[in-house]
């Protein structure tokens, strides 16, 4: 009777435990979403003020010199509504927002919104497909670093990554464009220079993957030594653990040990690393467009800089931070499911 009794006891002892560390887990995603709340708030602010305390008439500097008459200039200020006192611009920024109006922009009198979105799908493709090839690679050679600890191969591929992690986007975009696109000395122009299609009006799948091809590559290379240097310095502090002595003690082989023990713990710092070079990610993007002449987002901030384009800019810094904000969140989320210390 007393074992039934304790036996019946544990039950809900176990089930209280359980459904608090839901309940546990729960709070730390409202934590969560409310910090990322309070993040893209405040960028929201930073981004109408930052553009409006830079000294001069915004009219005289936005309209590039065109506005000549007091008319011209009047019609300008209303038009985008700098009539208004700041304050009254900031709500009426903060209620077009609400509703997906970002303004129109001053070169070519569209929608911001609709540029965005229709500059986002290739920055989307290239850093999408980057950060997807440098995670995989770097997660892989990192393992195999730290498994191969002092082998040539730790050596050469520590040593190239650190390399290339060294050289900026911009620089190693223009080499591969001079080895690979433009056909200096014995090698051969492979890719094009630039674009995202040979026939912008017939665009094909093929087409698409050849342009993009050395894009990826310089992302790709740029990013891939951070996750193979925290990958394989993770990894080096897992050997050391009891858990992997017990492991082999159970009769699991070498592959096993690494593969369902060592490197799912190693992930953890991973996956956040991710999440925060995203933004760094983005902005590479900003000058391998450039270089490449990929019209995405990084090129249409470009464009704005170059206007300058008030409108245009907010959108293109708004869009990006937002995307960095939500990358952020989804890590932090996913690592207080691998890792429920985090909760505390």
């Amino acid at each position: 009777m007393t074992t039934l009794a304790t036996a019946d006891a544990a039950v809900p002892e176990a089930e209280a435990r359980r459904s608090g560390g839901r309940r546990s887990y729960g709070r730390y995603v409202l934590g969560k979403v409310a910090g990322s709340a309070a993040s893209l708030a405040f960028v929201v602010v930073l981004n109408f003020f930052l553009f409006r305390v830079l000294p001069g008439d915004p009219a005289r500097t936005l309209g590039r010199g065109r506005l000549n008459t007091p008319e011209a200039i009047a019609e300008f200020n209303k038009t985008y509504g700098l009539d208004q006192p700041l304050p009254q611009q900031f709500v009426t920024y903060l209620g077009n927002l609400l509703h997906g109006d970002m303004g129109l922009a001053i070169s070519t009198r569209a929608p911001v919104s609709q540029l965005i979105l229709d500059r986002m799908w290739p920055t989307l493709l290239l850093v999408g497909t980057s950060t997807v090839l440098a995670t995989l690679l770097g997660v892989w050679l990192g393992m195999n670093q730290a498994w191969k600890r002092g082998s040539f191969f730790d050596k050469s591929t520590t040593w190239t990554s650190l390399v290339l992690y060294s050289m900026p986007e911009w620089w190693l975009g223009m080499v591969l464009i001079a080895l690979l696109a433009s056909g200096v000395g014995p090698f051969l122009g492979w890719f094009p220079t630039g674009g995202l299609h040979t026939d912008a009006a017939n665009p094909t799948v093929l087409d698409t993957v050849w342009h993009l091809t050395l894009p990826v590559i310089t992302l790709t290379l740029a990013y891939l030594a951070d996750y193979s240097l925290i990958m394989r310095s993770s990894l080096l502090d897992e050997l050391g653990e009891d858990y992997l002595t017990t492991a082999r003690a159970k009769g699991l082989r070498d592959l096993q040990v690494r593969n369902r023990h060592a490197a799912r713990n190693a992930l953890l710092p991973t996956t956040t690393l991710i999440a925060l070079n995203l933004g760094f990610v983005v902005a590479g993007a900003i000058t391998v467009e450039t270089v490449f002449s990929i019209p995405g987002l990084g090129l249409l901030a470009v464009e704005g800089l170059r206007g300058p384009d008030l409108w245009l800019l907010q959108g293109t810094f708004l869009v990006a931070s937002a995307g960095v904000i939500l990358a952020n969140l989804v890590a932090n989320l996913l690592y207080g499911l691998l890792d429920p210390r985090v909760r505390v």
